[in-house]
């Protein structure tokens, strides 16, 4: 008869998951420091070694961000370069790095078809959000963004409110609405431009483009965002750090 035997976590990974709850609950906010490894070994009664290996997990994870000779802090997409680079991976092809201008398109509320509803792990028909955005790199336009947001954990937002703010999208979902996008999976594939997209980008239509879909995954792998972005990539290119 087959036994099945409890699964074994090490210790400093049970740490990580307690310090990851604590976050979830906003112990400390994005862009705060945590408590050091000291406190925390004190307050988990484990070795300073055990918590250093979990803050180093945290880490690698992008949850918390250390400072040499500051301590450890919350991750947040409040800071320009992480909000715009982190999860944006469009370059010139030059190299230089060229801060994107977002222009929001409009804003509608509709329901989930299936497949939306699959990968945000919602019922067929539930009410979502969807944005349409162009973002401009030194005046020209080069992704066209359509964004889908399950609408209850984005309630208030709107296409003023968004319009009005000064930082990024991501950096709002933050601050505003107290939902942090942590981890993102993506694919890739080439497309031709449609009509509409074709108009947006200013090329041609059936002229190709590179779209990539991305889900965006907040605490607890709970899936909060689906992008499908097209990218000209005449003068641009995607760009992805495998080290």
């Amino acid at each position: 008869m087959p036994t099945t035997s409890p699964t074994f976590q090490p210790l400093y990974l049970q740490i990580k998951t307690l310090v990851e709850a604590a976050l979830e609950r906003g112990e400390w906010r994005p862009g705060e420091a945590i408590p050091s490894e000291m406190l925390l070994a004190t307050r988990f009664g484990v070795s300073q070694g055990t918590v250093r290996k979990a803050i180093n997990a945290l880490a690698a994870g992008n949850l918390v961000v250390r400072r040499q000779g500051k301590g450890t802090f919350v991750a947040t997409h409040t800071e320009e370069k992480a909000s715009n680079f982190r999860f944006l991976r469009i370059r010139r092809d030059g190299g230089e790095e060229v801060h994107p201008v977002s222009r929001l398109v409009d804003m509608r509320r509709a329901k989930a078809g299936i497949e939306i509803a699959r990968v945000l792990d919602l019922k067929p028909g539930a009410p979502v959000i969807v944005l349409r955005r162009v973002l401009e790199y030194a005046g020209e336009p080069v992704l066209f963004d359509e964004i889908t947001l399950p609408a209850p954990l984005f309630r208030g937002l709107s296409k003023a409110k968004l319009d009005a703010y000064r930082g990024s999208m991501y950096s709002y979902f933050e601050t505003q609405l107290g939902v942090r996008m942590l981890r993102a999976q993506e694919r890739l594939k080439a497309v031709p431009a449609d009509r509409y997209a074709a108009a947006l980008l200013e090329v041609e239509p059936g002229t190709p483009l590179l779209a990539v879909e991305r889900v965006t995954f907040t605490y607890g792998e709970r899936p909060v965002e689906h992008r499908r972005g097209l990218c000209v990539t005449r003068r641009h290119h995607y760009a992805n750090d495998l080290g």
